[in-house]
């Protein structure tokens, strides 16, 4: 990074700088510098000694770290030195023992793309801007909706899963009633969709952002594996009717947050057929299953759905975010949501086919390019290569449930069917205890407890949480790319160790 001064000294200060950015100082080294920086870091990783998160409460982190803004910028080497100290104490998602959220590890490959895509620094919204990119983008949401069993459609990539979902719901409303494009929902009857009451929290959100509130949304029972109950789904849509509602949509998940529930998305479709309803399937989590000859059908129905939510940073370790949403109705995304932009969207361009322009058919105008990070992923690995760490990823979660059920001290909720393990550990002073109130109330003290050990000591990292009538417990996320059987036996051992004297 040559950045050269040049102006006026006064009293040996720099008072006008040209061609520098506005940098007084000279940053000429710092590229190599923090390359290295980050090729350590992650290289750290490789032994399994090291910590997953080094925890600092927020006021401990003040003192840590200056995190004051100057009025004159500092040398280079303190910018080093605030990026070691930014490696030090963030949360090292990378390490193969963090199993905390839904995503984990970094795909090399991705983050190549990812410094590539920083340094292009160019926004999506028309093929002038976008060029190679805007190929890249139209040829892998064809490639995805393929794999999804539609032969054309439509899609776009999206800031997140729950960017995708409101394109669903936004697409999906248009369809039903193509006037609120311009006239809105106030001349509408109350329009209602439907979720599983495990599907996604972004669904209420943007029914909020949509005008339709809280109300909009009807949640529908699941059964006890968390997959959504398809007769209280048409029960809850015959009342809806009844009550001169407008049902237009209804959401199902593929994969859950919390349990990695698939919903049945046949009979699910079959309702949706049934009532003229469009069919979204969240399946920002368990989507990465088509690229699995073995477990693709998890997601079998997935061609009879009028749209799909897809995220590749969470089972595929691609650097946040890359989410598509894809539909097989091809156009609808222009209709729904484009103004015209004039300054932007030209249709007398003569350079080139203005429908690589993708901007007007996007709920956003400048669009950060998440394509390039997967498009190299998908060249480095091959459809062989994600099915393999799908594969690995589904085969720790199955092995992790084995060893919950053969160790004492250990209960598993349900058995798992894609990479998410959902647990208890049950202290010595609880394995005898005959009273089920009693067990209960003090069986949800125990995660929380050993997860603030665990996060003191930073050797490993799971989440937990309570569900419906169940007291909190351990829910562990195997799609670490490096994880391993001995990863999921140490997991148990630390556990155990930090939980043996409740």
């Amino acid at each position: 990074m040559a950045v050269e001064n040049s102006g006026t000294l006064v009293n040996g200060v720099t008072e006008s700088v040209s061609g520098s950015f506005g940098y007084r100082n000279n940053f000429s080294g710092l590229y190599e510098k923090v390359t290295l920086l980050i090729k350590d870091y992650l290289h750290q990783f490789e032994e399994r000694d090291s910590k997953v998160v080094e925890f600092h409460t927020p006021n401990e982190l003040r003192k840590l770290v200056d995190l004051s803004l100057p009025e004159e910028g500092i040398e280079e080497d303190e910018i080093v030195d605030l990026c070691k100290k930014t490696l030090q104490y963030c949360v090292h998602v990378a390490h193969p023992r963090f199993y905390n959220q839904i995503f984990s590890g970094v795909d090399p490959v991705g983050l190549v793309g990812q410094f590539l895509t920083s340094a292009i620094n160019t926004s999506m919204y028309t093929f002038e801007m976008g060029s190679i990119l805007s190929l890249m983008e139209a040829d892998l949401l064809q490639k995805m909706r393929e794999m999804i069993g539609w032969t054309n459609g439509d899609g776009i990539f999206s800031p997140g899963g729950s960017v995708a979902n409101l394109y669903g719901l936004l697409v999906s409303r248009y369809h039903k009633f193509p006037e609120t494009r311009d006239k809105g929902v106030q001349h509408l009857p109350k329009l209602i969709i439907f979720i599983s009451e495990q599907g996604h929290y972004s669904i209420r959100k943007f029914a909020m952002v949509m005008g339709m509130g809280l109300d909009g949304v009807v949640s529908v029972k699941c059964d006890d594996r968390g997959k959504m109950d398809v007769v209280d789904l048409e029960k809850k849509i015959t009342e809806a009717n009844a009550q001169g509602y407008a049902p237009y949509a209804v959401v199902a998940t593929a994969g859950t947050t919390v349990l990695a529930a698939f919903d049945s998305l046949n009979p699910i479709a079959d309702v949706c057929q049934k009532y003229g309803l469009w069919l979204h399937v969240d399946a920002a989590f368990g989507g990465c299953c088509l690229y699995s000859k073995q477990h693709r059908s998890l997601m079998a129905g997935s061609e009879r759905a009028d749209s799909v939510t897809w995220d590749i940073h969470k089972s595929l370790s691609a650097p946040l975010q890359c989410s598509a949403f894809i539909t097989k109705h091809k156009g609808i995304l222009s209709a729904c949501n484009s103004t015209k932009a004039r300054y932007l969207f030209q249709q007398d361009k003569q350079n080139y086919d203005v429908s690589y322009d993708t901007g007007d058919k996007s709920i956003q105008c400048g669009r950060l390019n998440d394509v390039l990070k997967f498009w190299l992923m998908w060249k480095a690995k091959g459809t062989r290569g994600f099915e393999r760490h799908m594969d690995n990823s589904i085969h720790l979660a199955k092995y992790l449930a084995k060893l919950v059920h053969e160790r004492e001290g250990f209960e598993l909720l349900l058995e798992p069917e894609y990479t998410s393990v959902s647990f208890w550990y049950i202290p010595p002073s609880l394995r005898n205890c005959t009273d089920q109130e009693e067990r209960k109330e003090k069986l949800g003290k125990v995660a929380p407890f050993i997860k603030a050990k665990m996060v003191q000591e930073g050797k490993i990292m799971i989440g937990y949480q309570p569900l419906g009538t169940h007291p909190n417990f351990f829910r562990m996320i195997c799609t670490a790319p490096h994880g391993t059987e001995s990863d999921m036996e140490f997991i148990l051992n630390e556990i155990e160790r930090l939980g043996m004297g409740l």
